[in-house]
């Protein structure tokens, strides 16, 4: 779930430009429809050095192939931020979305599977 101060706009950019499957249950209100996700639990790190304090959560959009994502959003008109870094579990990078917030984008380096 996303709390956004431009909600209308977010849901729009999450539909149209990353092309996300949504219903709609009314007065514009879009539920986005997910098959598959990934979940980790990290170890809280109080001084941010290493990681989040207890109770922060964070969202990341995986793909198999970072640097084409990358160019067909940039096509879509997303906005990045910086450019995309070796973190060890992945490759990373950041794009900016409405309620000036940025997701992050990973190709991740372990194997998944389903």
């Amino acid at each position: 779930m996303f709390y956004s101060s431009e909600p209308t706009e977010l849901r729009a950019f999450l539909r149209d430009k990353l092309g996300f499957k949504a219903t709609d249950i009314g007065d514009g209100w879009l539920i986005f429809n997910f098959s598959e996700g990934d979940m980790g639990v990290h170890p809280a790190d109080e001084s941010g050095k290493e990681g989040s304090p207890a109770g922060v959560h964070d969202i990341s959009f995986y793909c198999e192939d970072i640097e084409q994502t990358v160019s067909e959003l940039k096509a879509n008109g997303v906005e990045f931020k910086g450019e995309i870094e070796d973190h060890g579990y992945g490759y990373v990078t950041f794009f900016k979305v409405p309620g000036n917030f940025y997701l992050q984008l990973y190709q991740p380096k372990y194997n998944h599977t389903y």
